[in-house]
């Protein structure tokens, strides 16, 4: 997984605002990436700038490695698969597709190819990517934001597409997508309950019923079966059934005080 996530860049053109570009470090080191590239920044320092070292915020290491290039076409020089992140529609160009399908097209091209590696290039915050740099790129890709007002910040874009990428790479590699439990195994009573012990707690939910006097066993009507459909949509634990066993001998105990 590491490997492929290596051969991922995130190529900002141009980019004027230090801010922007420490937010970007940060945005892709939380998706598990770290090859950002910076062609003719405004400041020649920017990854030292007080503001972009601020919003980097633990990703440092990140901002610091940043590989910075003169051109496009020197940055995009080892990129095999390279996609044009832009919001407005072009008439000529590489054909388009939506950020979730740039994704998924990435992740089968690292697969594919051994050393092939997959680039997100994003212009600059007031003007995008011209339509010179966006021929040098593969695909056109667009985040299918509101359109009444579909302007996302450089950095905000960024993390959107580094979130794709991380997902499709993840979905591909069959790794697990939900954080992992403190505990080394699930208890004995987290797992679920047998048919057996969900029939019997119901007969025991049933006779609690009845003996509290919110079921008639003359005149049941659906009450059972609803009752019987709501648990079965639970999928019950053996903690729960033991509780729920519990909570029914509360109730007869109670009504047989009265």
């Amino acid at each position: 997984m590491t490997q492929a996530f290596s051969r991922v860049r995130f190529v900002m053109v141009n980019p004027s605002h230090p801010g922007n570009v420490g937010s970007a470090a940060r945005a892709i080191k939380t998706m598990g990436f770290s090859e950002l590239v910076l062609v003719d920044p405004k400041f020649p320092d920017v990854t030292s700038q007080p503001e972009a070292v601020a919003l980097a915020s633990g990703a440092l290491d990140v901002l610091e490695n940043a590989r910075i290039y003169p051109s496009l076409e020197e940055a995009l020089a080892p990129v095999t698969l390279a996609f044009a992140l832009t919001a407005r529609v072009r008439d000529l160009g590489p054909p388009p597709c939506d950020i979730r399908q740039a994704a998924d097209l990435a992740c089968a091209h690292l697969a594919d190819t051994a050393e092939g590696v997959a680039a997100i290039v994003l212009g600059t915050e007031r003007a995008g990517l011209t339509n010179a740099q966006i021929a040098l790129c593969h695909r056109i890709c667009h985040i299918p934001a509101n359109p009444e007002y579909s302007s996302l910040n450089v950095a905000q874009a960024l993390q959107l597409a580094a979130w794709e990428l991380r997902y499709a790479l993840l979905v591909d590699q069959g790794a697990e997508l939900l954080p992992r439990s403190t505990a080394q195994e699930p208890s004995r009573g987290a797992e679920p309950a047998s048919s057996e012990a969900v029939q019997a707690f119901l007969a025991h939910w049933e006779e609690a019923l009845v003996g509290v006097q919110f079921l008639d066993p003359a005149h049941p009507k659906k009450l059972m079966p609803r009752m019987r459909h709501l648990y079965s949509r639970l999928s019950l634990t053996r903690d729960e059934v033991d509780m729920m066993r519990g909570v029914c001998t509360a109730m007869l105990n109670a009504a047989k005080k009265k």
